[in-house]
């Protein structure tokens, strides 16, 4: 009775060290005398004791911190670059059968393909189209990958640090490139003023009521900002008289003065 309830024990644990658990995110390779025979999960199965061996991978989005290092541009700027790597299993067999470390395996390629995309373009490329970068970088390394089982959902650049006279040379730069726009602004702001001043005063020349409506209205504004200002409004009949008593008097002066100079002839 004793030798049936051990043989009972021992066939119950035989049976339960086959039982295997995955989560959701996981799944198991089994190998049958070392050869892959399926893959399992994710839930509750059973395997073969000591002839099946499982190997667990998980599936879930990893991301890979590549660390900064130093490259050189296209037009010979040395800069310190680094990045960020999102990839994701999507065949288990091939990711395990067909790289020894698939995870040092995906760093080194993007490592090295992150600083041969670089080096072809150039320093302003790399500051200003990053996506372009990105992009060029992750399909090359997709390519590598992908027989691994492996698939690359995203590469993003996170930092470039150029050197501190590069930082000046640029600085410069953009304020040069600032002070242009501004005079260009300035100037063309004035030569807009000039047009509207200009067409202002044929308008005025045409019409001598637009003046005088002008005049109530910057007195209305003075009266407005400056209220205690005294201000004297002289119609603009004055000048206009002025102007013709003037040339009245002119030439009344010319032919006298004409006459004075016959008689001492």
């Amino acid at each position: 009775m004793e030798y049936l309830i051990i043989l009972a024990v021992l066939i119950l644990s035989f049976l339960a060290s086959g039982l295997k658990i995955d989560r959701e995110y996981q799944r198991g390779i089994i190998y049958r005398l070392g050869r892959v025979r399926r893959l399992r999960g994710p839930g509750l199965y059973w395997i073969f004791p000591w002839i099946e061996q499982k190997v667990q991978v998980d599936l879930r989005l990893r991301t890979v911190n590549i660390e900064p290092q130093e490259t050189v541009t296209a037009d010979s700027v040395t800069i310190r670059v680094n990045a960020v790597l999102y990839y994701r299993m999507i065949d288990p067999v091939k990711a395990i059968n067909s790289v020894e470390s698939y995870r040092d395996a995906v760093y080194q390629i993007a490592l090295t393909t992150l600083r041969n995309v670089i080096g072809q373009n150039l320093l302003d490329d790399v500051l200003q189209n990053r996506d372009r970068i990105n992009f060029n970088v992750q399909q090359i390394v997709d390519e590598v990958t992908e027989p691994w089982g492996i698939v690359i959902e995203r590469v993003e650049m996170k930092d470039v640090e150029i050197p501190l006279s590069m930082q000046r040379a640029m600085a410069k730069e953009a304020e040069a490139v600032r002070e242009k726009r501004a005079r260009r602004i300035k100037a063309e702001a004035e030569l807009e003023a000039s047009e509207k001043l200009t067409a202002a005063s044929r308008m005025i020349s045409e019409s001598p009521a637009a003046l005088e409506l002008r005049r109530l209205q910057m007195l209305a504004e003075i009266g407005t900002e400056n209220n205690t200002t005294t201000v004297l409004m002289l119609p603009s009949d004055f000048p206009i008289l002025a102007n013709r008593l003037a040339e009245s008097l002119g030439q009344l002066s010319a032919p006298s003065a004409s006459t004075d100079h016959t008689a001492k002839e």
